[in-house]
């Protein structure tokens, strides 16, 4: 059987170039290979599931190439026997290029690289997309546990050529984790160092040592405190260990670790207000909510300089759109820390934008001086008493492809997205990010049945059905609670959910039968949770 490589790639075209730059003769051997090298041995297994990304090449409709990155954990792409592997297909910028392209040209080609050893495996293939629904134990096989990322369909390769590239010109590259490992030692030695120098300068004046708040995998410091209103301090964070921080985009926030009142912990979720080109630094600012749970109250009277939190990694779930279209920004109080971070991104990349800014007065708004300095005439203020924001004037005097962009209260969001309805806007052109729960009138006690679980419990009106998830100790994934990431989406097995989130599709709802359970309730009295 001839080399399945050569049969595929080898055309009359490149055999033409091969001659006339004297490679042809060399090529051939090739091509007289017994090895038909369509098969995955021990070596090619081992290397694919040691691998957290890859290329892949597809082709579209009008003859053009395109070649997207795919990323996980180690071992995403699963090997499922000597001509197959597959991988879950992850939640992304929802542009579908690959997806589209496979639909009408399975064929693919992914590229593996192992930059430090200087190694590369070709493959070739013929794809097929799976859904959930139609193939549930196979996206199963897919899954790698533990990741958080929503999956939105499997694809399946039927391996037809591999073949190993030479390393000459591959530059070796090394991630964060492969330089940690080969600098261990002093890695070790510097920590311990530090941990000593920490440890002496946070007791307090009882001598009694204070330890790092959270269990989060980002080591974050308390590097600068700055009191921007008479309720909000915004807070500068720095990797307490020195190293770089995690690159975000416009619009990503932190999960900060906080105790409430009675002692337990947990977390909130805070935007992170400074220019994303700014790396060395992390900016929060955090509105005093009295009347709140605690979590706000225990950051303006604990955070203070030298302060250690474990925070989670950041998360962007109020993305900025890449296109040319402009942006109108629109933030309400507090609301104007992920705006603040898009306005500074958009006038950075010289694209069109508006910025407008309700508060209850001038002396209540963040960041007013930075923001007149930076933006100028480009900002809007609206404090209420002196100037109001008509909404409809707003969103019809822009172009019919802008996008909207709201972060504040329930008034403020709700007020754009009826303004967008009666002025026929569309849906997709609406962005909005709530650090609110959505209000339901006359929210019934519900049965949520647990069947992985066997646990039966009632949810009261007034608690969500995450909260009590946990309060019977079942573990279950969730950030935000307030419906925007989708973290938590379970499948309902039985019942009919009342949606309250804005981070789930309506496939997502209807065929994947997914609910958010930090915000969602239900129709009927009875859920069953696939939990």
């Amino acid at each position: 059987m001839p080399n399945a490589f050569t049969t595929i790639s080898f055309t009359e075209s490149v055999k033409a170039a091969q001659t006339r730059y004297g490679s042809r003769e060399n090529n051939r051997g090739f091509e007289l290979q017994d090895d038909p090298r369509n098969e995955l041995g021990d070596l090619e297994m081992e290397f694919i599931t040691a691998r957290d990304s890859f290329y892949m090449a597809t082709i579209s409709e009008n003859e053009w190439p395109y070649v997207q990155h795919r990323g996980g954990p180690v071992g995403f792409l699963r090997v499922l026997d000597a001509r197959t592997i597959g991988f879950a297909d992850f939640s992304g910028n929802r542009q579908y290029l690959s997806v589209g392209n496979l639909n009408a040209n399975a064929r693919v080609s992914l590229i593996l690289m192992d930059y430090p050893n200087r190694r590369r495996l070709k493959i070739w293939g013929i794809t097929r997309i799976v859904h959930e629904d139609h193939e549930p134990e196979l996206i199963a096989r897919l899954v790698a546990s533990g990741y958080r990322a929503r999956v939105e369909r499997g694809l399946v390769i039927q391996v037809e050529a591999i073949e190993w590239n030479c390393p000459q010109h591959i530059t070796p590259r090394y991630s964060e984790a492969e330089v940690d490992h080969v600098m261990q030692p002093l890695l070790d030695e510097n920590k311990k160092l530090r941990e000593q120098v920490m440890q002496q300068n946070s007791s307090n004046a009882n001598g009694v040592t204070i330890e790092p708040l959270g269990d989060g995998s980002l080591a974050l410091v308390v590097a600068g405190v700055r009191q921007l209103t008479p309720h909000i301090r915004s807070y500068e964070l720095r990797h307490s260990e020195g190293k770089k921080l995690p690159v975000v985009s416009a619009g990503s926030h932190l999960s900060i670790p906080v105790l409430l009142p009675d002692g337990s912990p947990s977390t909130r979720n805070y935007s992170i207000s400074s220019n994303p080109t700014q790396q060395d630094c992390y900016e929060i600012a955090v509105l005093l909510e009295s009347e709140g749970s605690g979590g706000s109250r225990f950051v303006h009277e604990h955070f203070q300089l030298g302060t250690l939190l474990n925070c989670g990694l950041p998360r962007n779930d109020f993305a900025l759109h890449e296109d040319k279209r402009s942006a109108v920004l629109i933030a309400g109080g507090i609301g104007i820390t992920p705006i603040r971070s898009m306005a500074s991104v958009l006038k950075n990349e010289g694209r069109d934008f508006q910025l407008h800014y309700v508060g209850r007065s001038k002396h209540d708004m963040a960041y007013i001086d930075d923001l007149q300095n930076e933006f100028g005439e480009q900002l809007n203020l609206y404090p209420a008493g002196r100037h109001s924001l008509d909404l409809a004037n707003l969103m019809t005097n822009v172009t019919d492809e802008s996008v909207f962009y709201v972060c504040g209260s329930q008034r403020l969001v709700e007020g754009v997205q009826q303004t967008a309805t009666k002025l026929g806007i569309a849906e997709t052109r609406i962005r909005f990010e709530r650090f609110y729960s959505p209000v339901i009138s006359n929210a019934q006690s519900i049965e949520v049945k647990l069947r992985r679980s066997g646990k039966t419990l009632i949810v009261p009106h007034d608690v969500t059905i995450l909260s009590a998830v946990e309060a019977i100790g079942i573990k279950t994934l969730s950030d935000c609670k307030v419906g925007n990431c989708g973290t938590c989406a379970v499948k309902v097995l039985e019942g009919s959910p009342l949606h309250c989130d804005t981070a789930l599709t309506e496939r997502e709802r209807t065929q994947g039968k997914l609910m958010c359970i930090c915000v969602s309730r239900a129709n009927s009295v009875k859920l069953v949770l696939d939990l």
